[in-house]
């Protein structure tokens, strides 16, 4: 079963911070997740909210927002600074490891639509990555999977399933042929006959309690995303 660091090593270190990824990138782990937006300027940035309120208490809407304007918000604390990454920056900074993997999460929905996945695209053919299997790409939207398939074939997709998709999916159907799954810890103990379902790669959000670590590990999951990943080291190792 592969660790994947959820937002970096968040548990210990301000997310999605320079510092979280590569704390966890010195963990002998698969690799770390990220979610990507788009600034006004055209900047693909890694934060998962849609403003800065939770991260650094300021309102700024990353959409809205330069890079720039960005660059002054502190995404650490007051002793330990930090700022927000763009993509390049991170890829920097797990592609200097060479066997870390990058998972990179689109969110969605967002007022520049496709333009969020063609400027990953353009980052990735830019840095000669367009055929690097260290790179996947994660999104609850099959619009965005189906665009970054298009965009960027042979690339690793993995469509994030939501727990209310069974009232209307019961039987799976994935449009967006995605070559892996995702499920919730809380989908997948609930289903558990979706992990490795069609004989597609399972990946696993967000497991931080050491029995569902376990539960994950004794059921088959490829992949887990944690907020712990020294502690799913231990499980995964039988500590």
């Amino acid at each position: 079963m592969q660790i994947i660091a959820h937002r970096g090593f968040r548990s210990a270190y301000p997310e999605m911070s320079a510092q979280a990824f590569e704390k966890a990138l010195e963990l002998p782990i698969h690799g770390v997740e990220c979610d990507v937006r788009l600034t006004c300027d055209g900047h693909v940035v890694c934060h998962h909210d849609r403003t800065l309120l939770r991260t650094a208490g300021e309102k700024t809407r990353i959409s809205t927002a330069t890079l720039q304007q960005l660059r002054h918000a502190n995404i650490g604390t007051s002793d330990n600074p930090q700022h927000i990454l763009t993509l390049d920056e991170l890829l920097d900074i797990v592609l200097a490891h060479p066997d870390k993997h990058l998972y990179v999460e689109t969110k969605h929905p967002l007022r520049y639509g496709a333009m969020l996945e063609e400027s990953i695209a353009m980052r990735l053919r830019y840095r000669g990555l367009l055929a690097d299997s260290r790179i996947h790409i994660i999104s609850f939207s099959h619009a965005s999977i189906s665009r970054m398939r298009r965009l960027v074939p042979g690339i690793d997709t993995i469509y994030l399933r939501r727990e209310w998709e069974a009232r209307y999916n019961p039987l799976d159907v994935v449009p967006s042929r995605p070559t892996a799954r995702g499920l919730s810890i809380a989908h997948a103990k609930l289903r558990p006959s979706l992990v490795g379902h069609k004989g597609k790669r399972t990946y696993i959000w967000t497991v931080n309690e050491r029995e569902d670590m376990q539960w994950a590990l004794e059921h088959g999951a490829d992949m887990i995303a944690t907020d712990y990943p020294d502690r799913a080291l231990e499980v995964v190792r039988g500590g």
